[in-house]
């Protein structure tokens, strides 16, 4: 926290710009050393850019925008200098190095955000919303990443924090001060406080499911017997030839895995080997691999082939996913559908007619997954859902211990057999904020993000 760090915060590669990061103390002594504008930069007021050229010693290196603002109006609440100049690679790298070589220090990942952290100007799920935001692939991520960078998911839980440390304020003066006279809760007020907050930490804890589906996508998996357009799909679903496709039956033997945006959701989708009966070791294991993700999925969609007779692996496959959410898609009836086909499908919901080669039918896959998947507004439950796994482990250890509080009252226990799970409690909400949490745990989390946030 003692030295001037330096960084490239813009993405490697060519650009209209690049933009250099100073921060700390020494930000604006030691860019006036290589900037050349019409003010030393030391004699400008806060939050002004002023145009001149970047000089290794009589060396012209870069015609630049540098914008000051000063401790503590600052991401970092340090002085913050960002030196903008042409993009590419040659000229920011130039600048970076001239920094370094007169005084700063290369930043670590993520150390810029983990100042503003470590000085107060945000706390640490604040903080973890940055990654989010700048790793959103959907518009849903990108705006439960948003409200929680505005402090969203913060205030909620410093919510949930004022009612405990109101119940603990309470036992306090019983044990405490019982001399004073001073008035505590009522049992009665005590326990419907309690209870009041177990609900509030097991609402904001349930949206945790949605989350991860917002962030990591709906495990999707497609399965069918060979040759029945699989892979074909994935690749239209994805608009790339992520995977081989062959009038050869087996060609896949592998799990494939792809990442696809369908509007506002995102599939996290598996395509797999055949499922049939066969002889072939290798394609056994990929078998197997299939049986396996689609006990594992959340979603299944099970492709038929309109032109083939139903047999006993479509049969074996449709009742591995029984119990499931899943879309039947009868592929390639672009010419015609067997009767056989027609009368397994009878009477089956979310069948959908289809054809890969012709793109018959995608629109209705997509409808179907998204009212099969409705995460309704992220402004549901107050504009907070829980998209961080940490965040999610904290609040279950956390309503894990309210409820064993709230298991106490009930059974005629006095309040204060509750205070360590109150304690408890406390500790595991501030791990989510910041509040209680170690240096080990806070170099990790920063440590994912990139170099120059």
């Amino acid at each position: 926290m003692q030295k001037t760090i330096a960084a490239i915060a813009t993405a490697p590669g060519i650009g209209g710009i690049a933009i250099i990061r100073l921060s700390g103390d020494n930000a604006v002594s030691i860019t006036d050393k290589i900037f050349k504008g019409k003010k030393r930069l030391a004699d400008v007021k806060s939050h002004t850019v002023h145009y001149g050229f970047i000089y290794d010693g009589e060396e012209k290196i870069d015609e630049v925008l540098v914008t000051v603002m000063r401790a503590p109006s600052s991401y970092t609440k340090e002085d913050v200098v960002e030196i903008n100049c042409h993009g590419g690679t040659i000229s920011a790298r130039k600048i970076l190095s001239l920094v370094v070589k007169n005084g700063a220090a290369y930043a670590d990942r993520g150390e810029f955000t983990k100042r503003a952290f470590l000085n107060g100007r945000i706390d640490l799920c604040e903080a973890e919303a940055v990654i989010d935001v700048i790793n959103s692939k959907t518009g849903r991520l990108h705006t439960a990443a948003v409200n929680q960078l505005g402090g969203s998911l913060s205030e909620k839980i410093n919510e949930i924090r004022e009612g405990l440390l109101s119940l603990a304020a309470n036992l306090d003066v019983i044990n405490d001060f019982p001399e004073e006279g001073l008035e505590p809760m009522s049992d009665e007020q005590y326990y419907n406080l309690l209870c009041s907050i177990k609900d509030k930490t097991e609402k904001l804890y349930l949206t945790a499911d949605r989350g991860r589906i917002i962030k990591y996508g709906v495990k999707t998996v497609i399965l069918g017997k060979p040759n029945v357009g699989k892979s074909s799909l994935l690749n239209l679903l994805s608009g790339s030839e992520r995977a081989i496709v062959t009038d050869v039956e087996g060609t896949t033997r592998d799990v494939i895995e792809e990442q696809i945006n369908l509007g506002n959701i995102m599939l996290a989708v598996s395509d797999t080997a055949g499922i049939r009966s066969t002889d072939d070791t290798v394609e056994k294991i990929g078998v197997e691999m299939s049986k396996k993700r689609a006990e594992e999925a959340e979603l299944v969609i099970f492709m038929l082939d309109a032109q083939k007779e139903i047999d006993k692996n479509d049969i074996e496959i449709y009742s591995m996913i029984s119990g499931k959410k899943s879309i039947i898609l009868v592929n390639k009836s672009e010419n015609g559908i067997t009767e056989g086909v027609k009368n397994f499908c009878a009477g089956k919901e979310n069948v959908i007619e289809f054809s890969v080669k012709n793109e018959i039918g995608i629109d209705e896959l997509n409808k179907k997954i998204s009212d099969m998947f409705d995460m309704g507004e992220i402004c549901d439950n107050g504009g907070e859902t829980i998209i961080n796994e940490r965040h999610k482990e904290a609040l279950a250890n956390a309503l894990s211990s309210i409820n064993a509080a709230v298991e106490t009252l009930k059974s005629n226990l006095p309040s204060d057999m509750t205070f360590v799970d109150i304690e408890n409690a406390l500790k595991s909400l501030g791990e989510v904020v910041g509040m209680s949490i170690g240096e080990e745990i806070v170099d990790r989390i920063f440590h994912s993000f990139c170099v120059g946030k």
